[in-house]
């Protein structure tokens, strides 16, 4: 007789598809306990699209597909109403695992009580060598001024960018205050508590909004570092992955998602803030213009063309986007108000965007 499954995976996707075969032949191949999966599909395109319905079929797993695409929170909590197992494990659609991974965090909830428990995640090639995150810190922080008490967001990644053969031996299984969506296990029973994850969280600081949750509902996060994985970051993208990246990474996302944040938890309006609006459409920059640019201006030969291409590439970027997330709006939030950061745009910001 099989064992019933303590674990359901749910598999959403993070910022692109092209990565998805591979991501989820590893959980296919490295998963050794029971477990159920839900697969989230937002709007992937016809090639990945078809190999998730064959894999499912050929695999017994769960897929739920929507021909949109959808922010990660809301991806989740879709794969999350079809949890009836003990724990969740959400799982973005980007991470390889090593053999044997599951085990480790079950068994680390069932000894400790855990409500969370983190994996030891590694970013990039060559897999699983470089640390991404060993735990860390998601917190607020109170001081007195003379205007009254200021709230300022704290969020530490312990470890980062460190080579995992240089600091192996320095990470143990024990209590932090920071887990990543990349990879977590949560126990189910948290959200018929505390209800599903916040879905106004569009795009930005979803894990450390969760933390925080858990930590102020008296729960707990774990770091279980025998289970190992990585998450696989980019450039390069394929071309198909481009506007669901966009979107993703929108503007608009990610002031509605900065508000959301500032508003819900009180925060101080600080240069944690005046950062992120410094480096608005960074991520498109990095992963889609400037690459674009190298290549049609044959990787630097030219640099006085390509800074006038980056220039145009921008302003035309920021245009394109706000079309792109209005029309979004328009169809797929049902008339919900997307809000905007209530707080003047500084100068630098504007012109770093």
């Amino acid at each position: 007789m099989q064992e019933e499954p303590l674990v359901t995976i749910v598999v959403a996707p993070r910022e692109r598809f092209s990565y998805a075969r591979n991501s989820l032949e590893s959980v296919l191949e490295h998963t050794d306990l029971p477990h159920r999966i839900v697969y989230v599909d937002g709007g992937s395109p016809g090639p990945v699209r078809r190999y998730l319905a064959k894999r499912a079929r050929e695999r017994d797993f769960e897929l739920i597909r929507t021909e949109h695409y959808l922010s990660p929170n809301r991806a989740r909590n879709l794969g999350l109403e079809k949890v009836r197992t003990k724990y969740v494990v959400f799982m973005d659609n980007d991470v390889v695992v090593t053999p044997g991974w599951l085990g480790p965090l079950v068994q680390c909830a069932e000894e400790t009580g855990a409500t969370v428990v983190s994996p030891l995640i590694c970013q990039g090639f060559p897999l699983h060598t470089e640390v991404h995150c060993a735990g860390g810190v998601s917190a607020i922080e109170e001081e007195q001024a003379e205007d009254g008490v200021r709230r300022h967001l704290v969020e530490r990644i312990f470890l980062q960018g460190r080579k995992l053969a240089d600091v192996r031996d320095q990470i143990e299984r024990g209590p932090t205050r920071l887990a990543e969506f990349h990879c977590m296990m949560v126990r189910t029973a948290f959200f018929e508590e505390h209800g599903p994850l916040d879905g106004q969280l569009l795009n930005h600081k979803e894990h450390v909004d969760f933390c925080l949750t858990v930590e102020n509902a008296g729960g707990t996060v774990y770091l279980e570092p025998d289970s190992l994985m990585t998450y696989v970051t980019v450039p390069p993208m394929e071309l198909s992955d481009v506007p669901y990246y966009t979107l993703r990474w929108s503007d608009h996302w990610m002031l509605a998602s900065l508000e959301r944040l500032r508003t819900k938890w009180d925060l101080t309006y600080d240069a944690y803030f005046e950062k992120r609006m410094t480096m608005m459409g960074a991520r498109r920059f990095s992963a889609i213009i400037r690459p674009m640019v190298r290549k049609v201006t044959r990787h630097g030969r030219y640099p006085k063309a390509a800074r006038k291409l980056e220039a145009w590439m921008r302003r035309a970027d920021r245009k394109v986007n706000r079309l792109m997330t209005d029309r979004y709006a328009r169809r797929h939030f049902k008339g919900e108000s997307i809000p905007t950061l209530s707080q003047p745009v500084s100068s630098n910001a504007v012109r770093a965007s």
